[in-house]
């Protein structure tokens, strides 16, 4: 099975009582409910996580929707809202991480994790519907993971906590999909808040919630999604994370997290240069969350834009993450009047943020999409995003 086409494409989601209906047509029964949860942006910390390190990311305005029903024997049927491909359906007892295709791995990857802890995981039938877009750096993937595995803890009655939820969905993503992320992308999902943005700790999942009103502050966050597609499951984003666990074997430190900015002098000189510079944007962008914290609390969002602009250089020139759409986007976005601008995401393409005045939106929309058409590049979709909250029961 393919995977769904890029929801940002389609015009507007379906209220839930519309996905109730087409859930109805299509699978004879109504779901025992819909279940929804949403993309992310990370404000600032990239690929920090899976160093054990801070990240700052928030849940958006555009979520994944799952409509579901248990069923009384071991068939798992699946389908989206988008494009004509029909219903895909396997049995419970012969999930293998190899057998899934295109988004129904995702669904299916929060089964198979949840099985691996010993949870009963009954026959379903499910309806996805997102507007979260494919491929631009959001986590729309999560958003699945999520949405699922907040229908399945109420269905089976499993009782597991947000943290445990956290776990299970990276357990997905490394065992079953296939790509080695961290928990930055679920626990945004899974334990956002409107108004604020997650300030999360992974070594050991704490989560602070931090005031990021952009809009009391007459600011808008633009995102500007690139079209260039990328994928956590290739080797760009797995050799960065071996570099990073090679670099804090060779420092004696059990993550990078524990590599303070004033020991990147000692790191030079026993590194080599590659791995050195991926480990100095672990430490400085760790760094940069914990400012862009303490400048939210006391300055709020006006006050970070540097701190924005510092992350993309490092992503740029030290993690070698970008790609030269993201860089014009970034470059374009502050010449027209942005505070701050970087990429956001695995990297390797997808997009780029924006922190603008109100009253220069349309100017800097209007300069980046000329910039790429003179660039020969494919037209960027341009949006707002705004804090959310988190996975909930919709219906």
């Amino acid at each position: 099975m393919s995977a769904a086409p890029d929801p940002s494409t389609i015009q507007g989601p379906p209220s839930v009582a519309e996905l109730t209906a087409r859930f109805e047509r299509e699978f004879g029964t109504l779901p025992d409910g819909v279940w929804q949860a949403p993309g992310r942006v990370n404000l600032i910390g990239e690929h920090t996580d899976y160093n054990e390190g801070f990240v700052l990311p928030f849940a958006i305005d555009k979520t994944a929707r799952v409509a579901v029903a248990v069923r009384q024997d071991s068939t798992v049927r699946l389908m989206s809202t988008y494009g004509d491909q029909g219903i895909f359906a396997t049995d419970l007892t012969s999930l293998e991480p190899a057998s899934a295709k295109g988004w129904t791995k995702y669904p299916l990857g929060v089964i198979w994790a949840l099985q691996e802890r010993g949870i009963t995981i009954p026959g379903l039938d499910l309806l996805l519907d997102s507007n979260v877009p494919l491929g631009a750096g959001l986590s729309s993937s999560h958003a699945i993971e999520c949405a699922v595995i907040s229908a399945l803890n109420e269905l089976t009655g499993a009782g597991l906590e947000p943290e445990e939820m956290v776990l299970a969905t990276q357990r997905a993503e490394n065992g079953f999909v296939g790509a080695p992320t961290g928990i930055m992308d679920q626990s945004a999902s899974l334990r956002g808040s409107k108004g604020h943005a997650v300030f999360l700790d992974c070594r050991d999942q704490s989560v602070e919630l931090v005031p990021f009103d952009a809009e009391s502050a007459g600011l808008v966050m633009l995102v500007i999604d690139t079209k260039v597609s990328h994928s956590h499951a290739d080797g760009g984003y797995a050799s960065r994370r071996a570099s990073c666990e090679l670099g804090a074997e060779l420092l004696g430190a059990k993550a990078l997290r524990d590599v303070q900015v004033g020991g990147l002098d000692r790191a030079k000189g026993l590194l080599d240069e590659v791995t050195f510079r991926r480990v100095r944007h672990v430490v400085t962008e760790n760094d940069r969350v914990l400012q862009t914290v303490e400048l939210l609390t006391s300055d709020g969002p006006g006050a970070i834009g540097e701190l924005l602009d510092a992350s993309h250089l490092s992503m740029r020139d030290d993690f070698e993450i970008s790609c030269p759409e993201l860089d014009l986007a970034v470059a374009i976005s502050r010449a027209s009047g942005a505070i701050g601008a970087r990429m956001t995401g695995g990297g390797f393409g997808g997009a780029a943020i924006a922190l603008t005045p109100a009253t220069a939106e349309q100017q800097v929309r209007t300069a980046v999409e000329r910039a790429f058409s003179e660039a020969g590049y494919r037209a960027p979709e341009i949006f707002t995003v705004a804090p959310a909250a988190g996975a909930m029961r919709v219906s």
